[in-house]
């Protein structure tokens, strides 16, 4: 039996329990963030998630994890819209349509608008994934901090245009000092190469038992060629090995991402909406 053959139960508690790891995850990268600048940020605790800012433009700021752990009340929105403002920074919240439902009414009632959707999938990690080595292409774990920053950024620059295109798009620097926050706050870098010659890379990171599956991106010169399948499967395998029991991964619906994860054994469990003030 594979994990396509027995897929995750999309419950609540399963998506509070990725929700909660979701929320560490910017939190911690935002408070990288500060360190890296030495600029001041936000991370404001509010129903049970976190409203985060971290630098000027950056992928991290936004309110995220909400939806289990009450619904926040005018005096909560009204710091976190006071704060983001004052940074000239739009508010950008990331529901899961698991959430409580109250807190969508309570958000559209104060003038957020539904800007996009971005899907998360995930996958058991009992039964032990299977190895997968194209021909050609190796992944192996890197501490070479630029060479991985080069490709995944490069990739990043030129998107997939499958599925539905994100609302959201960063300059190059931006998306460089976002992915160097995520290796601070505890992500690992895998780098895969293809013939020798470096052709992809992507992170993970691992909290409370979940595999949070990051910067996944190949150069567009080595894409169709197994490359991210590969990276894929290890990370997949190390996790295991670690003692997570679930992996997960955020895409954007319909996109090739999803289509490769999906291969992999990953089911939609549930949807975010984006919605903005």
């Amino acid at each position: 039996m594979s994990a396509s053959d027995h897929p995750l139960f999309a419950s609540t508690a399963l998506a509070e329990r990725i929700e909660h790891v979701e929320a560490q995850l910017i939190s911690a990268a935002t408070e990288a963030a500060g360190r890296r600048t030495g600029d001041s940020t936000l991370v404001l605790p509010v129903a049970g998630g976190a409203a985060c800012l971290a630098d000027a433009g950056s992928p991290m700021n936004k309110v995220v994890g909400l939806g289990f752990g009450g619904v926040p009340g005018a005096p909560e929105l009204d710091a976190i819209e006071q704060a983001f403002a004052e940074r000239d920074a739009p508010v950008q919240v990331e529901l899961s349509s698991l959430g409580d439902p109250q807190i969508a009414d309570a958000l559209t009632g104060r003038g957020y608008r539904l800007v996009s959707f971005e899907n998360v999938l995930g996958r058991s990690l009992l039964e032990q994934p299977r190895a997968l080595r194209p021909d050609g292409v190796e992944v192996r774990r890197t501490d070479d901090l630029a060479a991985w920053l080069d490709v995944v950024v490069e990739g990043f620059a030129h998107p997939d245009v499958e599925g539905v295109p994100s609302h959201e798009e960063f300059p190059r620097e931006i998306v460089e000092n976002a992915e160097r926050d995520m290796l601070a706050a505890g992500a690992e870098s895998y780098l895969a190469y293809c013939d020798g010659a470096i052709a992809g890379g992507a992170g993970m990171r691992m909290s409370q038992g979940v595999a949070q599956l990051v910067g996944a991106a190949t150069v567009p010169a080595y894409r169709r060629r197994g490359v991210q399948s590969a990276l894929l499967a290890t990370r997949l395998i190390d996790a295991a090995d670690a003692g997570c029991d679930i992996a997960v991964v955020t895409t954007q619906p319909g996109s090739r991402s999803q289509q490769n994860v999906q291969r992999s054994g990953f089911h939609l469990l549930y949807t975010r909406a984006v919605l903005v003030r």
